[in-house]
Formats: C-alpha cells, structure tokens, sequence
C-alpha cells in the first residue's frame, strides 16, 4: 500500500505554544479522512466507535480503550468502521519524549480509565485554554500518564510487494472467509510459494502469523462492540469458540473474555 499525503494538515492548534491539546470531532459510519501527516506527535483516540487506520507500513483497528500513538511526519489515512467520537490528542513531541512515551512510528497503547477521563476532560476545555488554569493542570496529569501507558504488539505489517498486498487486501477485507492460500494466490498473481517465502520478508511475520494478527484486530473490534466470543470465532472461520480463544490467549497471554469483561465494567 502506498499513501501519498495530501496538502500538510496543520490546524492553527499545531501552533499554538501548549504542551497537550485535546480536540473532540465526530465522524459518521464509512467516512474516510485522506491520508495527512502532523509535525506533533497524535494520540488518536476514539471514546465511542472503532476506527481503522493505514500507513505505509501498517494497519491497525483501534477499538475504544485503545488508542494509536503516531509519531511527526507519519502519513496516516483513517477509515471510520463505525460512528466515532473522536478525542484526540496532539502532543509536543519534546514534551512526549521527556514524559517516557513512544516517538517513532505507530504503536497500540491502553488507556486507562484515568487516561480516559483526563482526555474528556481536556476537550471541554478552549484548544487555546489558559496558562496556568485549569487546562494546563490537565496536560501535566497527561503527560505523566502518558509515561505510564501500556503498549499492545497489535500492528499488522503492511507489504509492498503489490502481489502481496492484494493477498493482504483480501485477507483484511474476508479474514473469516473460507479460501486457501492457493486460490489467494492466483488472484494475486503468483505461486503460493512465492508469497509465502515474501511474507517474512516483506512483513516480519510467516504467512499464519500475519493471519492471526488480522484476526486479533477484527476481534478487537467485535469485543468492542460487545459481541460474544461464539459469535467473534463463527465471524473468522474458527471451528469452535474453544479454538479462537486458545489463538488469542496464545499470542496475548489473556483470554477474549478478559478483555469483554474488562470494557464492559468500564462501561
């Protein structure tokens, strides 16, 4: 996948001389903002809504009480998987290395339930609030959060090869569909062989390995929309609940219904 940026996007926010600004916006199921980069690093963050988001490097679902930390200059594209209340943060990037957080590339963080609500607290406030008010306080109690978020190994590597990134594309798109690697494959226009010895080239990961990784984004999305694990393992083409959570608890080291029961008593 190649993402050419569209003209920079710069708000005036960007300018403004805070450590932490907080913007709230909301975006309607399917709607798609172009691929852009910031000179600030951004927390994107969604308090209601699933959102799926593309670089040329990877691509990840991000399911409330998740959010995706984005480093300067990262050419993002946003797809909208659901209505979205958006409460993203833009951080400067000085201040967000200084207080302990990732600064390069992309990466899946837990938000607290602290984390939460000082994010939605800072939306009320003006994007230009005052120095020393009660604005101010917020972004410090941010950034000190910042230095203590969770992160989650939930990228799922994005090729180059175009061969391989129509696979990808249809694995992204189906994940539950029931098709082998050799039909994939001839749509994609090579041998079977040929994309399984590129996928750890081009991705890091073995063919399965890859596979499991979308599985665990899509699961994610449907965990937060409150669906059962029957109904998560019958969507990816598991043969029984039993199978999907061993996947999961495998590659995660907690079960899918951790997770379900977690949001849900934050709910």
């Amino acid at each position: 996948m190649t993402l050419t940026s569209s003209p920079r996007y710069l708000p005036k926010f960007e300018a403004l001389p805070r450590s932490v600004t907080a913007v709230p916006s909301a975006a309607a199921h399917g709607e798609l903002v172009a691929a852009h980069s910031h000179p600030w690093v951004q927390l994107l963050y969604a308090s209601e809504g699933v959102m799926r988001v593309r670089t040329a490097f990877g691509v990840w679902i991000i399911p409330p009480r998740r959010a995706l930390l984005i480093a300067p200059g990262v050419v993002h594209e946003l797809t909208m998987l659901s209505r979205v209340n958006q409460r993203t943060l833009y951080i400067e990037t000085e201040a967000a290395g200084a207080a302990g957080a990732p600064v390069a590339g992309c990466q899946v963080v837990e938000v607290s339930p602290l984390l939460r609500e000082l994010i939605l607290a800072l939306s009320t406030e003006p994007v230009a609030y005052p120095p020393g008010g009660r604005g101010e306080s917020l972004a410090r109690l941010i950034l000190l959060e910042l230095g203590a978020m969770e992160t989650v190994p939930m990228a799922v590597p994005w090729p180059r090869d175009r061969r391989l990134q129509a696979l990808c594309t249809d694995i992204m798109d189906h994940p539950g569909r029931a098709r082998t690697l050799e039909d994939r494959a001839v749509d994609a226009g090579a041998s079977a062989r040929t994309l399984i010895r590129l996928f750890p080239k081009e991705t890091g990961l073995h063919y399965r390995q890859w596979v499991q990784q979308v599985h665990l984004a899509h699961a994610f999305e449907m965990l937060a929309r409150g669906e059962s694990v029957g109904a998560i393992a019958r969507a990816l083409g598991y043969a029984s609940p039993s199978a999907f959570t061993s996947m999961f608890r495998r590659l995660l080291g907690r079960t899918p219904q951790h997770y379900l029961s977690e949001w849900k008593a934050r709910a």
